[in-house]
């Protein structure tokens, strides 16, 4: 029989010789093993390949295991036959080392190989006697090798005669060096007198090593505004194949990164503001940022001074320090985006955003928006103004200085974006991570083709979720229970694209992604010029096509306060999302409760009835809700319900569990089909000026 085998290699030599222009040549190069996505190697722990060509020949090395313990198979394809000779180097079975099999021992073996471009695979088959305790059993081996990723991804499959097929062996290898990076733990410290000058060092070297490609990652501490970075983690070894070396301080950071650092810029501890400058100033000199403390330190690494913001600024206020800076290099700075470094502001601060500001050579600043603020607001309006129009102000206001509506309210009448906070973590990195090959962003719809949708007499309740999806609220328990509704960040979608895939490839059939907030990022459409509002939801309407997404989200406080202000919205505004969203089978208003309804061709502006505070207990919000049911008599009742992220998802389930059963939850998409078909909520505008 295996004299029979070896007949038949000839079949595999014609076609080898019948694919002109077919080579091998792609399978070049050394290879290792990503173990997150292999099977378990015992003893040898890991496999490498290498695979070489030159004119006459194509050798594949296995090695298994590394250092000292090495087990290795070499084959031969010389000349471009498709025949090789394998000449097995000891006993050892090295797929499985448990198994009671021995292989024949310095036995040379021939195999046949065959190459298909198409599926860009090479097969290797082998026959050979093994031996076990009753004798031997003849072994058909077949090794298939598959590239994929642009052919920086190696599939191995080892197929055996002896085991069942759903239990081949597989391990899958990447190209040396490919998606290679190093990662290091951040501290819980972010005091001006405690860590806070190594993590702005840290965010520094981010920023500028990051620009050519992902290379640092940040894991943040548990706590953090943004859960996920532990999670992405994972996410970025097992599904994009990428091999971390951790780093554990500063001195092993510098010693991978020093050659691209041109030097140090100081800022001064006394003067807080001086770090927002010298994280300006590290984006264009491509400098790090450092506190006096760290000039030694920086300086053992042959590292230069760039520019010493140490005492020359003392006393002087921050809007003069600011305007300075920006009249000396502000037309240096790029013009499609500035980064406010708010936030927490005194003794603590979090610039975790500061490494994309730095990457893309941003002005940074932490000025108050508040109009009676007025030196301050005069050199941040200066500065947004100076933006193109529909630039992204990355980052957060100032908690001490003026409010997130005076912030979004500035930036939307320069006709800008915003994309919060400061606290979102390694956007440099993920910016340049691609989405899977072939991935399409796919929503959860829950409407089927003409299928008419009745609303009954009941209490249709839907769950929203405040603040998209970063902030934590996606992992805890209960997701995926209920229907719920997601507020998606759709800049995601060009800044960091594998974060929203991220997302989309973990959510259930219950989790509904829509498009917010207001516009291509956070805006506030009544504060925003008269002839850049089309344009800009024209441009949420192609992230919402992108995305997959139906259903929009409008929210509004130029006007005032989340309670005291006025977030109604006029008729003409409304007329301007209908008309440059028509693909939109709805939109909703408000975050604390709204007054806005309206419907146009069956097509609902729903504002929400109900905002679910964590600090209101279950018994109250029970209370609460079959409260406004009793004050809306009429049925269908469209009770559309805020949650704020803070809150467990578990506990909304229980919530919903303890209404009575005229209430109904429904996915938000067929929410506002049944509201379309029976609109009993009165139609309110603001009433124009």
């Amino acid at each position: 029989m295996f004299r029979k085998f070896l007949l038949l290699s000839g079949i595999f030599l014609i076609f080898f010789k019948m694919a002109p222009g077919i080579s091998t040549s792609s399978f070049s190069g050394e290879w290792e093993l990503i173990s997150e996505k292999s099977s378990p190697i015992e003893l040898y722990g890991t496999l490498s390949l290498d695979i070489v060509q030159n004119i006459d020949q194509f050798r594949i090395i296995l090695n298994w295991g590394s250092g000292n313990r090495v087990h290795r198979d070499t084959i031969n394809l010389d000349g471009g036959k498709s025949h090789f000779t394998w000449k097995v180097p000891d006993r050892v079975f090295p797929p499985n080392v448990f198994l009671g099999v021995r292989m024949p021992a310095q036995t040379r073996i021939r195999g046949a190989a065959l190459f298909d471009s198409s599926k860009k695979t090479i097969t290797l088959t082998k026959k050979y006697p093994l031996h076990t305790s009753q004798g031997n059993y003849l072994m058909t081996e077949t090794d298939n090798l598959t590239l994929s990723d642009g052919n920086n991804i190696l599939h191995l499959s080892l197929l055996f005669s002896s085991r069942d097929s759903r239990h081949h062996y597989n391990y899958v290898l990447k190209r040396k060096g490919y998606r290679d990076a190093v990662m290091i733990r951040l501290s819980d410290n972010w005091e001006i007198q405690g860590d806070l000058d190594l993590q702005a060092m840290l965010l520094s070297i981010q920023g500028l090593v990051n620009r050519s490609g992902p290379k640092l990652y940040f894991i943040y501490p548990d706590n953090w505004d943004y859960h996920f970075t532990g999670d992405f983690y994972n996410y970025l070894k097992q599904k994009k194949y990428f091999t971390f070396r951790p780093l554990h301080n500063l001195s092993e950071v510098m010693n991978v990164f020093k050659d691209q650092l041109k030097g140090y810029i100081v800022w001064d501890k006394k003067n807080p503001a001086t770090m927002d400058i010298a994280f300006t100033l590290a984006g264009l000199r491509d400098g790090i940022v450092v506190s006096e403390e760290l000039i030694p330190f920086v300086k053992s690494f042959g590292l230069p001074l760039l520019e010493d913001l140490r005492e020359k600024y003392n006393g002087m206020e921050d809007y003069k320090l600011y305007s300075l800076f920006f009249q000396k290099i502000g037309k240096e700075c790029n013009r499609n985006m500035a980064v406010w470094l708010g936030g927490e502001h005194g003794e603590v601060r979090k610039p975790a955003i500061a490494d994309w500001g730095v990457m893309n050579r941003a002005f940074f600043t932490d000025l108050s928006t508040r109009v009676s603020d007025t030196q301050e607001y005069v050199v941040s309006k200066k500065i947004m103004s100076s933006l193109k129009p529909l630039s992204v102000v990355y980052g957060w206001h100032t908690y001490t200085k003026d409010k997130e509506r005076e912030y979004v309210t500035l930036a939307s009448q320069c006709g800008l974006r915003v994309e919060g906070l400061h606290t979102l973590p390694n956007i440099s990195f993920m910016h340049h991570v691609p989405l899977e090959p072939g991935f399409r962003f796919r929503n959860n719809h829950t409407l089927h083709g003409k299928e008419h949708y009745k609303p009954k007499k009941k209490v249709y309740i839907s769950c929203v979720q405040t603040d998209c999806l970063g902030l934590g609220a996606w992992n805890q328990p209960g997701r995926g229970k209920i229907p719920y509704a997601w507020e998606v960040t759709m800049n995601w979608s060009w800044i960091a694209p594998a974060m929203l895939e991220y997302f989309y490839s973990q959510a259930t059939p219950n989790d509904y992604f829509i498009g917010s907030l207001s516009g291509p990022g956070y805006i506030y459409p009544k504060a925003v010029p008269e002839d850049i509002l089309p344009v800009m939801i024209d441009s949420a309407a192609t992230l919402m096509k992108n995305l997959d997404l139906d259903a929009f989200e409008i929210m509004d406080y130029s006007e005032g306060s989340t309670i005291e202000g006025n977030t109604d919205l006029p008729q003409k505004i409304i007329n301007q999302y209908y008309h440059h969203m028509p693909e939109a089978i709805g939109f909703i208003n408000g975050y604390a409760p709204s007054y806005t309804f309206t419907v146009k061709n069956n097509i609902p502006l729903v504002s929400f009835d109900y905002y679910l505070s964590p600090d209101r207990s279950e018994e109250e919000i029970l209370a609460d809700l079959n409260e406004l049911a009793k004050m809306n008599p009429q049925r269908p009742y469209f009770l559309l319900l805020h949650v704020r992220q803070w809150n467990n998802i578990d506990k909304v389930i229980h919530i919903i569990h303890g209404l009575h059963k005229e209430f109904e939850v429904v996915p938000l998409d067929r929410f506002l089909k049944l509201a379309g078909e029976d609109p009993t909520f009165q139609e309110h505008y603001l009433k124009e000026k």
